[in-house]
């Protein structure tokens, strides 16, 4: 399960940030995760309450906001959403796209500071 190792190193980047600003306390983390990015949601979760189990870190939540699969679509010349994951025709007119725009995320974008 890959996803433990994903959860680890999250983990590390929180070590390193509250390291940075003076051992505060990490209250969130903030993930955006993409259907394409091979992460299974509720596995990160699972494996990430795992992990902080026992650390400084054991009550930083872990939000996730997951993140549609978008491609450019170039009869439209528009961002266009998708169907379904392995089906990347656009949703308007139905041509093929094969330039994906958004949903391969998995990306810690931001950590909240406790007071």
């Amino acid at each position: 399960m890959h996803e433990l190792s994903i959860a680890l190193s999250i983990l590390d980047a929180v070590e390193e940030q509250a390291d940075l600003h003076g051992g505060a306390r990490i209250a969130a983390v903030h993930l955006k995760l993409g259907p394409l990015s091979g992460v299974v949601k509720e596995a990160l979760l699972s494996a990430y309450s795992l992990a902080r189990e026992g650390t400084d870190f054991a009550a930083c939540d872990l939000l996730i906001q997951e993140v549609p699969i978008t491609v450019f679509c170039p009869k439209c010349e528009a961002r266009r959403s998708v169907e379904s994951m392995q089906d990347h025709r656009c949703v308007e007119c139905g041509t093929l796209a094969s330039k994906i725009l958004s949903g391969q995320e998995l990306e810690v974008c931001a950590m909240e500071i406790a007071e």
